[in-house]
């Protein structure tokens, strides 16, 4: 039971942080932006 709800809540944090990189992302300006927004992601990790 523990390893179910542990398993959920996973999935939900994930799923969260899945969407605000999203947000991210989708805020940028144009094609130039949004390049550089993922390329710091991919260098500088995944957390805002």
């Amino acid at each position: 039971m523990f390893a179910f709800l542990l398993e959920k809540l996973s999935i939900w944090f994930e799923t969260a942080e899945r969407r605000r990189r999203e947000e991210y992302l989708a805020q940028s300006s144009d094609i130039v932006q949004l390049e550089q927004r993922i390329r710091s992601l991919e260098t500088n990790g995944y957390m805002l």
